[in-house]
């Protein structure tokens, strides 16, 4: 297995991973130059449409150097920050990486979380410079910055230019060189693999993504799943070139893929090893589970497209680990879905995914985290919706998780950014120089503690929009800690919608309740009656309006008489309508749920 290379490119978004992998798959000539494209490993419509890669991509090379033909296996991971599980998937599975930089922005915040990661799993970091050819690049200054970051030469970072092609054989030639081959450990007895991803199909069912630990896998084998114990025969097995090409094996050190059959949801898991018959091997250690930060219920627009939408929703299931769901309803939306979610990111293409592929467009609610709250009487437990928080004179503390995020800007944008971290209720720890010595074109690394919920309500684009494009961002999870925070219900005709409640900021719960209330006067339709719309928290009500009644002139029909007629048809008609609203329900339309909740989605 000396010629095997297993590696994997790792960057912050947009700094050409997939452009540098579709050189080294035609230089390769992985890919025959007339099915040659951009973002080849890019299969998804979506992906190419944004630019990104969401789903990571394995593919295998074949390259001949010196004599000797290696066998090159990449996995092409995604950059965004909503997505770094994937990340932490490749790195399991290869022994090297490739930290690719663009040599127009320089190191940026997720560039250093994703290099963190790369340390932790162990692997080779081979520094690159990308975008050489770009009238804009800065090669030196970010070689320099590389180079302090890895405490290296400037000669060991490499330079190339994925557009051109221009010295990416070079690289290909350094990866052979560093990257270690796979380890063998001769004294373990049988078969096993890493799950790193798979996919599903209605005529073969799952398609595991594996990684050969030990061992061989082949066709027929009977093979089981260490952490379900569920058995089945392999129907085929191959590797990614990067199409599904089927081989007869796969051998200790390769990554492929196995055809299992099953069409059975959650029983493939992201992480699970693949044991071959009478292997008694444990799992597979030091992998990291994906998980949801953020939840939202989803709703059909019909309650006769319940059953799809379970549907749909199961086949994105078996195609992204990272998505989870479980049945959930509302008196007024009616049976649906509570979903978890990576990030805001993730729910956009979860939704748009839905659309394209299903032609589903469901209800979205407000977006919310989730929270640990603990009652009066000592009760603990997890809030994942504002309904299922308990009353205010039952609650006694509620704790939500916080993350430690790195912003990386220049300093012109300082003063906007460190605006954007008040109001987002974040903490400062500390701004520094983030450049090399002596650089004139110094940035600034603001490092700082901010809520999960501050987080998700949407800072990454705040945070675009106030340096113009020019900021980054990373962050991890930290601990939970007490949150300051209500929940906000809306009344209307003095009874609570479910529906419109929410968790806010005490210190942002005056302004929202009077957004919400204005937004709701003006979208819900006037009854016959007067309609009081109310925010209420803490016991207290924050915001009124009160929307006045449809008018219906009842002396039209008169055409002459005493004007005492007139005032005892208007008398009468006043304590109608008073009666009236003493004792009927307000009548809110489906159209006003659905603008009501659009509001904070969009």
């Amino acid at each position: 297995m000396n010629c095997i290379r297993n590696f994997s490119i790792i960057a912050h978004i947009d700094h050409g991973k997939s452009t540098l992998a579709d050189r080294m798959l035609e230089i390769t000539g992985a890919i025959e130059t007339r099915k040659m494209r951009a973002q080849v490993l890019d299969s998804m419509d979506l992906e190419r449409e944004r630019g990104i890669t969401i789903k990571m991509q394995p593919a295998r090379m074949e390259y001949t150097y010196d004599g000797q033909k290696y066998i090159l296996n990449l996995i092409d991971t995604p950059g965004h920050i909503d997505f770094a599980y994937e990340v932490s998937r490749a790195l399991t599975a290869v022994e090297g990486v490739v930290l690719l930089v663009d040599s127009t922005q320089g190191v940026q915040a997720q560039t250093l979380a994703t290099l963190e990661m790369a340390k932790k799993a162990g692997c080779v970091i081979i520094p690159v410079v990308s975008k050489i050819d770009s009238p804009s690049a800065r090669v030196d200054d970010v070689v320099g910055e590389i180079a302090e970051l890895l405490e290296c030469s400037p000669d060991d970072v490499a330079r190339v230019s994925g557009k051109t092609g221009d010295r990416v054989e070079d690289l290909i030639r350094v990866l052979i060189k560093k990257v270690p081959p796979p380890e063998i450990d001769n004294s373990i007895q049988g078969s096993r693999g890493l799950i790193f991803d798979f996919s599903y199909s209605e005529h073969r069912g799952v398609t595991m993504y594996i990684r050969v630990v030990n061992g061989t896998f082949r066709v027929k084998d009977s093979l089981s799943l260490s952490a379900i114990g569920k058995k089945f025969q392999s129907a085929e097995v191959g590797v990614f070139t990067p199409e599904q090409v089927v081989k007869d094996s796969l051998e200790t050190g390769e990554i492929g893929y196995v055809v299992s059959g099953i069409k059975e949801p959650g029983v493939a898991l992201v992480g699970d090893t693949l044991l071959g018959e009478g292997t008694r091997l444990p799992a597979f250690p030091g992998y990291q589970s994906p998980r949801p930060v953020v939840w939202a219920s989803l709703y059909p627009q019909s309650q006769g497209d319940f059953t799809f939408l379970k549907q749909a929703l199961t086949r994105l299931r078996l195609s992204d680990a990272a998505l989870s769901f479980e049945e959930d309803g509302s008196s007024i939306l009616g049976k649906g879905f509570r979903l978890g979610f990576l990030g805001m990111l993730h729910l956009e293409i979860i939704a748009e995914r839905l659309k394209r592929e299903f032609d589903l467009e469901p209800i979205i609610t407000s977006p919310s985290i989730a929270y640990e709250v603990t009652t009066k009487n000592k009760e603990v437990f997890t809030a994942f919706s504002p309904s299922q928080f308990p009353e205010h004179g039952d609650l006694l503390s509620v704790r939500e998780q916080w993350a430690d995020i790195t912003i990386i800007v220049p300093p012109e944008y300082l003063s906007g950014v460190t605006q954007l971290l008040y109001e987002h209720e974040a903490i400062t720890k500390s701004t520094d120089l983030f450049s090399v010595r002596g650089q004139s074109d110094s940035r600034i690394a603001v490092v700082a503690e901010m809520p999960l919920r501050e987080l998700m309500r949407g800072f990454f684009d705040k945070l675009k929009s106030v340096s113009s494009g020019f900021a980054s961002l990373s962050y991890e999870f930290s601990e939970l800690r007490p949150a300051d925070i209500v929940r906000l219900d809306i009344l209307v005709g003095e009874e609570i919608v479910p529906a419109f409640s929410r968790i806010v900021s005490r210190r942002r719960v005056e302004e929202e309740s009077r957004a919400f209330v204005e937004k709701l006067y003006k979208t819900l339709p006037r009854q016959l009656f007067v309609v009081k719309i109310q925010a209420s928290a803490n016991g207290k009500i924050i915001a009124s309006r009160s929307l006045s009644a449809i008018r219906k002139d009842v002396t039209g029909y008169l055409y002459g008489g005493d004007i005492t007629r007139k005032k005892k048809l208007l008398e009468k008609q006043k304590k109608g309508k008073e009666r009236r609203g003493e004792h009927s329900r307000v009548t809110i339309p489906q159209d006003v749920f659905l603008k009501m909740v659009k509001s904070d989605t969009e």
